[in-house]
């Protein structure tokens, strides 16, 4: 059995009602149910949520199961894996306890359902692995990277400045769209960035973070550019 994990608590505060705020036409949280719909590999989609608004959201763009977090579990110093296990109790309790669980952020408008497939295929063809989640590599040369000193700047890595880029290692970060992971990998608290962790690559254009305002109206633009325009994949 396979379920889809959706974290939306309701208090963000840079954001304002962030996870059902309208982004291109629709609530934000509705591109991650309707891309965790149309990967077909779900048994069930939840979200856990504090929100009676966002509760009404979720279910009326398709989220299958509701669950109702409590208050320690929503405050601003919460981190995401004490919800999936919160959230994979909740559900094994009432149903089959699931083999797989993909926790899927409620802020991801390019997550492409084929990616979703790609994690889990990934995770079930290496017993090895525990974990399979979204990254993308970096921009600009992180080894280049400088630092503000006093009223100038200073390299971190003096030694490093002079490279040419294709010279340097290419790094990756997390992508912020989803965590596949095993059931006991989630509940006995097996760290995620760990070498039992297989990437699934995405190109950088389908990648935003939606943390402030500026992020939001980059992050719009981009959809309408590139996912509207017919270039999501």
């Amino acid at each position: 059995m396979t379920i889809a994990v959706i974290p939306a608590r309701g208090g963000s505060k840079r954001i304002k009602g962030k996870n059902v705020r309208p982004f291109a036409g629709k609530p934000l949280i509705a591109y991650s149910i309707e891309a965790a719909k149309a990967a077909g590999i779900f048994d069930d989609i939840v979200v856990s949520t504090d929100s009676d608004e966002i509760a009404r959201v979720a279910k009326a763009w398709g989220a299958t199961i509701i669950i109702e977090r409590p208050a320690v579990l929503s405050d601003d110093h919460t981190g995401t894996s004490p919800v999936v296990r919160h959230a994979i109790d909740s559900y094994s309790s009432t149903a089959s306890a699931p083999d797989y669980v993909c926790c899927i952020y409620a802020t991801a408008p390019f997550l492409n359902e084929s990616f979703l497939s790609h994690g889990l295929n990934s995770l079930q063809a290496d017993p090895a692995m525990q974990y399979a989640f979204s990254v993308t590599t970096f921009g600009f040369p992180v080894q280049r990277a400088i630092r503000l000193a006093g009223n100038g700047v200073e390299p971190v890595d003096a030694g490093n400045m002079s490279k040419r880029s294709q010279d340097l290692e290419e790094y990756y970060h997390d992508a912020g769209q989803f965590y596949w992971g095993r059931r006991e990998a989630w509940l006995t608290r097996q760290p995620v960035f760990a070498t039992h962790s297989m990437p699934v690559v995405l190109p950088r254009h389908l990648v935003q973070d939606i943390d402030t305002e500026e992020d939001w109206t980059r992050a719009e633009l981009m959809y309408l550019a590139y996912v509207k325009g017919g270039s999501d994949a």
